[in-house]
């Protein structure tokens, strides 16, 4: 395997959009899952019913509080890996209450340049983190509140434009599309013209399941260069596209091949826990590559808490495509930051990453 020589990294490579939400995060028993009718490794939309959770979760014993989100957490971590100021922005909604100062203090502390919604009336997002098994498994229960708010003009006013048209590098997870569905495809279509980068997650099963949202998913189906996922995601997006296996590495090759709006090649990068990570590179007509990567070994010992390692890893293969290496040297930078990101508590990390590129 042959590592590339990385070119510099400039100010606003990277531009995220997503639902910002405060992590109150907690270690409990599995008593209280089955107390919420939730499941050990998954992510919800909260209902009615899960709102007193997270006054339970605040006065539980050892409760943290990070700032999070799916996509700000790649953010984040691919800001960390850069280690250069403004390398990469964030857009999202927030509300104008101290949790939202303390998401952006978070976020700016970090390097991220951030600029947020915050004039849709609503408190902060919050997200329930609840840590089971040791560590090794977790349930996220998201009350987007304020992230539920955010408007396509935002997108569309001079100074949030700027940031669309500096970058090269679009991430959106799925999540996003049960709030601003139009702003993504806008973001898609900037990206498809102008010969940028645009990164999407499937971010949960259940994006997959409700019709409106797969009906989404769908529509910008054809603009994405990248996709991200899981095990469980590819299972659900096979079953909602009727092809019929449960095959990961063919889930892989069925994406990659959908219809595309350019003649790129499209990459879907699948990662499976501790089972090794898939990544296939194809066109509706040909396959070029499929390569496996075996993750980092860690014992189970070491492992704090897993919330936030698949962001982890996105954010570190990010991390990759900015400074312009090979895929797998994206791969390998998204398995060391995710292999940091299990061994802490959140979505948190040291000062500086001590990622080197060797030839392996």
């Amino acid at each position: 395997m042959t590592y590339s020589i990385e070119k510099a990294v400039e100010e606003g490579v990277v531009l995220g959009m997503g639902n910002p939400l405060l992590d109150v995060s907690a270690n409990v028993d599995a008593s209280l899952l089955k107390k919420y009718d939730l499941e050990a490794n998954s992510a919800i939309l909260a209902e009615e019913k899960h709102l007193p959770l997270f006054q339970e979760l605040k006065n539980h014993p050892g409760v943290e509080y990070v700032a999070g989100g799916a996509t700000q957490n790649s953010i984040r971590v691919a800001q960390w890996m850069l280690q250069k100021k403004h390398a990469c922005g964030y857009i999202g909604a927030i509300g104008k209450d101290d949790f939202g100062e303390q998401m952006r203090k978070c976020a700016t502390n970090d390097g991220v340049n951030v600029h947020y919604y915050d004039e849709g009336g609503q408190p902060t997002g919050t997200c329930g983190v609840l840590v089971t098994s040791g560590g090794q498994c977790r349930s996220l229960v998201a009350n987007l509140s304020a992230a539920n708010t955010y408007q396509f003009e935002h997108l569309k006013r001079p100074e949030t434009w700027k940031m669309v048209e500096k970058a090269s590098i679009f991430y959106i997870a799925g999540f996003f599309l049960t709030v601003s569905p139009e702003s993504a495809v806008e973001v898609g279509k900037h990206a498809n013209t102008t010969k940028k980068t645009f990164c999407m997650n499937l971010s949960a099963p259940f994006l997959l399941q409700v019709p409106v949202f797969f009906e989404r998913f769908k529509q910008c189906l054809p603009l994405v260069d990248i996709y991200f996922g899981n095990e469980a995601e590819a299972a659900t997006l096979a079953t909602s596209m009727e092809w019929n296996t449960k095959d990961v590495k063919e889930i892989a090759i069925r994406l990659a091949q959908q219809p595309k709006e350019t003649g790129r090649p499209r990459i879907v990068v699948f990662t499976q826990g501790s089972e090794p990570t898939v990544l296939v590179v194809g066109t509706p007509s040909q396959v070029w590559l499929i390569k496996e990567y075996p993750i980092i070994p860690i014992e189970a010992s070491s492992i704090v808490d897993t919330n936030g390692a698949g962001d982890a890893f996105v954010g570190g293969f990010l991390s990759g495509l900015a400074k312009g290496v090979t895929l797998d040297e994206c791969v390998a930078r998204g398995h060391y930051a995710a292999h940091v990101i299990i061994q802490r508590p959140g979505c948190t990390f040291p000062a500086k990453p001590s990622f080197v590129a060797n030839s392996v």
